[in-house]
């Protein structure tokens, strides 16, 4: 992906130290730190414009979310998206969301074992050539990864269009031996389901008609323990 960013936009993140974090290595094992709070910590790997992590932040106040980005210029545009959002709450700084600049493939440099609650995955590259499977993010190559980094009530959720990396990525959880719940091939086939916050990418594809696959993996020891709890309550 080639952007083309404003001039200036490094300078223009640089003023922002209260939204963006330029290099998240300097908060592994801090983000609790950097909040002020031992809220849970949930993240969105390659998060786009910011329409999907805004929303969040607004919605569930009590859970601190981190939007993280590999483009300069996605971050600038999150920011605003940010930073408009919380306005139209009547908050000047938005308190409980941060931007982090960086690649996930060096995600285990910038958060530590157990110190993330929830991973969203949505709409990620798929990488649709056989020879580029290993860059999927749902790869077990960071599955690995998010396990180590998920606390015991880590879970990922993972949202996408296309079918091919859907198949790709419940055969990949299953080959992790990781649970999975709530699978669904067309998301919003009911007409647009409120619960979910939803993305640019999900915005657009809906009103195409495209189906939306979706499923969540329980990953943490507790979170597995509610999920069969639950499981054994409907028999």
């Amino acid at each position: 992906m080639r952007l083309r960013g404003r001039k200036g936009i490094r300078e223009n993140l640089e003023q922002q130290q209260h939204l963006v974090i330029l290099d998240p290595r300097e908060y592994k094992g801090r983000w609790a730190e950097l909040f002020g709070n031992d809220r849970p910590i949930h993240i969105e790997l390659g998060m786009g414009k910011g329409q999907f992590i805004s929303g969040m932040s607004v919605k569930y106040p009590d859970v601190n979310f981190i939007g993280m980005d590999m483009y300069d210029e996605l971050i600038r545009r999150a920011s605003e998206k940010v930073r408009g959002i919380w306005q139209e709450q009547g908050q000047e700084k938005p308190q409980s969301v941060r931007l982090a600049l960086g690649n996930i493939e060096s995600i285990e440099e910038f958060f530590a074992p157990n110190e993330v609650e929830r991973i969203y995955l949505n709409f990620s590259d798929p990488w649709p050539k056989k020879k580029h499977g290993r860059r999927r993010l749902t790869h077990p190559r960071f599955l690995e990864k998010y396990r180590t980094l998920l606390n015991e009530n880590g879970e990922i959720h993972f949202k996408t269009d296309s079918r091919e990396l859907f198949q790709f990525s419940l055969n990949a959880f299953a080959a992790c031996g990781l649970q999975m719940s709530n699978i669904s091939l067309d998301l919003h086939r009911e007409g647009i389901n409120e619960e979910h916050v939803m993305t640019e990418y999900e915005t657009k594809f809906v009103n195409q008609g495209v189906n939306i696959h979706r499923c969540e993996v329980i990953v943490g020891e507790a979170a597995l323990s509610r999920y069969h709890e639950h499981k054994m309550e409907q028999f």
